[in-house]
Order: structure tokens, then sequence, then C-alpha cells
């Protein structure tokens, strides 16, 4: 990794930051601040995240919120943790009740996507391990902003207003808590424009108050439950009281001397470590960061890692995942085999026998957290209960109805997630964390941001700063303007065919934090968002 940090290889108005105690790097500047806020005041790392994810449900409501999942992987100085913070599909919600419903798939918006909420259990389950500080005190500022209110900030306004456009498309009664809740006289408020969330502040204080099982079990529930069952869901009281976190070992790959740590299936985070373990095999040092040829082999690299999870993952409770046989070395290397001058198709390899907001922290003990937090599409389902601020999640969407597949829609069952946290070790020490949000790009900017900072020796910022790629499900690349134009015209000769997007927010937003050798902190945020990296 290149430690010359005036090193700026392209245009972005931030430098690395630098610092001794500590860190916070999230998508929002007030959330960074309230994180901050949590180790000034002599939380861990955990206690800032948590405070920052509080505040990115009120601050950024268009990419995440109560009624979300999340995952999240804590260093604790000596040992890496996972936490799954997904939730499960309701009891009723099955293939047959599709069909009842006249559905033949899985909707993306309504009832019949949502499935239980998790992410307010994970922060409970977190702070009850790791947090030092009360968990009043850490949801104090996003109770603050709240109840107070808080300048809507540029990205999250321009986002802001396609879902609320939307939502005037929806006139279904599970509907009708969205333009109340997020909605200033029918409008999206503007950037700039302070905005309240009485509902929101009434959650988050029950929350401090009594509990996260609140959530679960107490009042916040029955409210979910009764608006469930007044408009046609099928979420009940007894799917939110079965819900639990389930803490889990998290999954690596090494990578040019690293280790880069994922969270298992039901999420994707596999995909870039098979990506990161076919491209270790390739000496891709040896093509320029911005050349055709380095594009492509991490393109073709993808688009394996994608095959293979398409076609295998699953939630491990319920279905067989191979996560062992996905990432054997030598099947990598078949996997490898396969990619050449020429964009491919690609099916999934055979096995050996036998909306979204990422965010993360560190403290002056050494301890750091990787997380990330999400509705989905947005606002998710664009089902909000009333009166309280909780904008439900898509998260079912994600499942298939194809009869066999690892990822069938089962009542119970977790779906297919997109949402992943990462981090990077040395020799069995941490590194620190990172990640980049947004769909099936997360995968795709986790392995370019390795790529970036291992290959080619970039520091957090330019690792970040660097142009991206994103490879669709429909064979097409696309890029981003700043690509230089021999590099897509390098692409177009290979036979990919590369559309230039200008669309802001398709390419993922990302942070990183690296701890450096004297045990000072360097971290980088995401040019593409609103968010800040500040430390003392």
């Amino acid at each position: 990794m290149n430690n010359d940090l005036l090193h700026v290889p392209y245009a972005s108005r931030r430098v690395p930051l630098l610092a001794g105690n500590g860190v916070v790097a999230t998508s929002h500047p007030l959330a960074s601040q309230a994180g901050l806020a949590m180790l000034q005041a002599g939380g861990t790392a955990v206690d800032a995240a948590l405070a920052a994810a509080a505040c990115l449900t009120v601050l950024e409501p268009t990419s995440n919120g109560l009624g979300g999942d999340g995952f999240a992987l804590i260093w604790d100085g000596a040992k890496l943790h996972g936490i799954n913070g997904s939730g499960r599909a309701p009891a009723a919600l099955s293939v047959e009740a599709l069909g009842r419903a006249g559905q033949g798939t899985m909707p993306t918006f309504g009832w019949l996507p949502v499935t239980v909420p998790g992410v307010v259990q994970l922060w409970g389950d977190m702070h009850r391990r790791f947090g030092a500080l009360p968990l009043a005190q850490v949801l104090g500022p996003a109770i603050a902003y709240a109840e107070q209110g808080a300048p809507v900030a540029a990205m999250v306004s321009h986002f802001w207003a396609k879902g609320v456009a939307a939502a005037h498309d929806r006139v279904s009664p599970e509907f009708a808590g969205f333009l109340q809740t997020f909605a200033l006289e029918g409008r999206a408020p503007r950037a700039g424009e302070r905005f309240r969330s009485p509902g929101h502040a009434r959650t988050l204080r029950m929350l401090a108050e009594v509990g996260p099982r609140a959530f679960y079990e107490g009042e916040i529930a029955e409210a979910i439950a009764r608006f469930s069952q007044a408009t046609g869901g099928l979420l009940t009281a007894d799917d939110l009281a079965a819900h639990r976190s389930e803490w889990v070992e998290p999954i690596t790959m090494e990578y040019g001397g690293y280790t880069v740590a994922e969270i298992p299936p039901n999420g994707q985070g596999i995909a870039a470590l098979l990506a990161l373990g076919i491209l270790d095999g390739v000496d891709l040092a040896s093509h320029p960061r911005d050349s055709a040829a380095s594009f492509h082999l991490q393109i073709e690299a993808m688009k394996l890692a994608f095959a293979d999870i398409f076609a295998y993952v699953g939630d491990p409770a319920m279905a067989e995942v191979p996560v062992s046989a996905m990432l054997d070395r030598e099947r990598l290397a078949a996997r490898r085999s396969l990619i050449g001058d020429q964009a491919q198709d690609f099916g999934p390899g055979e096995l050996p026998q036998g909306g979204t907001v990422y965010f993360c922290a560190a403290d002056r003990e050494g301890r750091m957290v990787s997380m990330i937090q999400s509705t989905y599409m947005g606002f998710g389902s664009g089902v909000v209960v009333p009166d309280w601020g909780i904008a439900l999640h898509n998260r079912g969407c994600g499942f298939v109805t194809t009869p066999g597949h690892p990822n069938m829609l089962v009542p119970g069952k977790r779906p297919f997630h997109t949402i992943i946290p990462g981090f990077l070790l040395k020799d069995g020490q941490g590194i620190g964390p990172f990640g980049v949000m947004g769909a099936h790009m997360q995968p795709q900017g986790h392995a370019q941001v390795i790529v970036n900072s291992l290959t080619y020796g970039m520091h957090p910022q330019a690792a970040l700063d660097a142009p991206r790629w994103r490879w669709e499900r429909d064979g097409s690349v696309r890029v981003e303007l700043e690509t230089p134009r021999h590099v897509i015209e390098g692409l177009m000769a290979r036979g990919h065919q590369v559309m230039a997007e200008a669309e802001v927010g398709g390419f993922g937003r990302g942070q990183i934090i690296w701890r450096r050798d004297s045990g000072e902190y360097v971290a980088g945020t995401e040019a593409r968002c609103d968010g800040v990296a500040v430390g003392w």
C-alpha cells in the first residue's frame, strides 16, 4: 500500500485523513461527527458506529432506516467477529401465498417483499457485547436530529426527490404512511431544508429507554403488527418476536499477501472473495491501473464470481451453500483458466465433491468496525408504519421462486442479501474496515478498492477516487465518465458492451480506514456522496 499521502492520481477535492486516537467515516458529515463524539466521550468503536448508524436512519432515510437489515465485522483488537442482522421471511410468506396474491415472482414494493427488519436487534447485540457507553447516550444525537431536525444534504435530496415522486403513484392503504412521514406538503425536502421526523424520534426514544427488544416484542412491535394486519400484510407479532441476530465466523480469501474478510452467505460478500481469489493468480500489476487489460481481467473475474453466487448462494440455515468448495483455490485456478483475451459469458463452475449506507469506525485501542445497513432500493418497500417513522425494507424481493434453488422463497428463510461489510488483515492482525455500498455494485466495489490498494499501492482516498466499472446482469459494462477513453475503446475491442454512465450513485459509495504500522489511522471517504471521515 502507498504511504505517499500527497499522491493524488485522480481529480479529488479530498485528501486522506490522518488521526491518532480514532476515526469515523460515513456517508453523512453529521453522522460522522456523532460517532466521533462517542469516541471522545470514552466510547468504543462500536459505540461510535452505532451512534452513526442511528443518525444515518434520520439523516439519510433514502438509503436506510429502522425497518431495514444490517451486517457488521468487528475487530476487538485480537479477533475478527461477524454478525448477521438480516431478517427472515414471515411464516405466512410462501410461493403459494404469492400465487394467491396473483404473483408469479417476488414483487418489488408493498407488503409481500417485507421480511423481518433486523437492524435494531443488530444494534442491541453489538452494543451488549462491545459497547461501553449507555445506549441512551449512543442514540442521543439521532434522537436530537429527529426531534429538532437537520438540513438535508445535497446528494440525499437528489434521491429523496426520486422516492417521493414514486410514492405519489402508490395509492393502496399500505402506502398511506409514506408521504405523511417523508414529504413536506407533498414534496421532497430540498437540499439545505430542515427536516424533522417526530415519529422516528418517538421510536428511537423508546429504544433508548426500554431497549431494542421493544421493536420486536413491545409497543413498537405491536404497532407494526397492527398496521400489517390492517393493510393486508403477512408480517405478524410472532414473526417479530422470533427474530434474532446471528454471530458468524467471517469467510476469507488471501490476496496480494493480505487476508480479505467478508460475512458468509446469505450475503454476496463471497463474490468479492471469489473474484479476488481468481485475480490473485493473475499478474495484474504488469498492466497499468488505468488500462483496458487491467479492467478486462477484473471484469471477467467478477463475471465468474457472479455466475457462481447466483447459482449457489442462499440462506445456509435452510439450504446447502458450499462455501468452502466455492472458495477452493484449485477450483479458482480452473475458473481463472477460462479468462481469455475477449469478453465471455460464464455459467457457474463445477464444485469439488465432498439503497444502503456503509460506514466504519476505529478507536484508540485498535478496535475497528465495518458496518452496513439498508432498506434496499431507496426507501425500501414503500410501506411506512404511520406515526413511528419506520420505513420497511423490501429484502424479500431477493428471493426466487425456482423450485430447488438455494434462494427459493420458503417461510422463515433469509433472502439473498446484497449488503456486505469488508475487512482487511495482514498476518492475523487487523488492518481495517472497508466497504462500497450499492446493490450488486458492492462486491465489485470491494474487489476494485482492494485491487487499487494492494496491487496498485493507493492510499484510501485514491483507492476510492479511482474511476469504477460495473458489470450488469444483461452483460453490459457500465463505466464512469471519468474513465479514460483508451480504456473504453480497449474494452470494446475485447468484446465488452461498454456504456459510459452519468447517473449519480450507480457506482457505489465507500469508506476505508487502515491502521498504519505506527498505530495511527489513515482514512478515505467517498467523493460520490455527502460523507466525510473525521478523527482526533
